[in-house]
């Protein structure tokens, strides 16, 4: 097994996750009962934690797909959280090696949450790897080469992948296939988008009001990323004007 914090260097704490502005975590919601708009994403969700906790077994398989922006990293975290596990966060394109993979598999507890973001982007033999990891818990390494080489298996803890993607058409079927709980996430509604606005306003001590809310909504593209960022923006300005909004 792979030593723990020469995983987080390598493959966790890479920078690469949602690529967030160092401010964000803070702002972002760690319930669901937080979490502002995708309704029907959160129905599901809290039906999938429950029935989860009930049967004291790790959640299935979560795949979330759709545009960039929009909480697929966050609702990861949430389901961490509401399921009371650890999580562990890294990305398809760094996960380069079989060792790689190997050292988060092994190296995680009981029902905990992996999340791989950009999981389209996974090399078709890590892919090979993962299929028996995710279906039977079992890791199959080759150790070796030539006709020396020997595969050993690992068993693993239950546990839960989180999948994300902005390019699900991208993701080959028998990846998909595995995933048993599969989520689109839709672009926010305006209103939505006010709301989390105010919110973050709030914490960020700017003194927004609901019609300059909107204002930033109209332009964030459905995106809470983007009212985010638009926000911050705000945020400076009046930090030189000394106005409200």
């Amino acid at each position: 097994m792979i030593d723990d914090d020469e995983i987080d260097e390598r493959l966790v704490n890479s920078g690469v996750i949602d690529n967030i502005e160092s401010n964000d975590i803070s702002l972002r919601p760690r319930r669901i009962s937080e979490f502002i708009g995708q309704p029907q994403v959160q129905k599901n969700l809290l039906t999938f934690i429950t029935a989860a906790e009930t049967r004291k077994e790790a959640m299935d398989h979560v795949l979330l797909f759709g545009p960039p922006g929009l909480g697929k990293t966050t609702l990861a975290q949430i389901i961490s959280i509401e399921l009371g596990v650890g999580f562990r966060a890294t990305s398809g394109p760094i996960i380069n090696k079989a060792g790689d993979l190997a050292a988060l598999l092994t190296n995680l507890k009981p029902k905990d949450v992996l999340f791989i973001d950009e999981i389209h982007r996974l090399s078709p033999n890590i892919e090979e790897i993962l299929y028996p990891a995710m279906e039977d818990l079992q890791l199959d390494l080759i150790i070796g080469e030539g006709p020396s080489a020997r595969t050993i298996k690992i068993d693993l803890p239950p546990f839960t992948l989180v999948g994300a993607t902005t390019r699900s058409g991208l993701l080959t079927t028998p990846l998909r296939d595995r995933f048993g709980i599969q989520i689109r996430m839709e672009f926010y509604n305006p209103n939505d988008l006010v709301k989390i606005l105010l919110k973050q306003a709030e914490k960020l001590e700017v003194g927004l009001h609901e019609s300059g809310a909107y204002e930033i909504a109209r332009r964030s593209r459905g995106t809470p990323r983007v009212a985010g960022r638009l926000l911050r923006r705000v945020r400076d300005i009046l930090s030189v004007s000394k106005q409200i909004l």
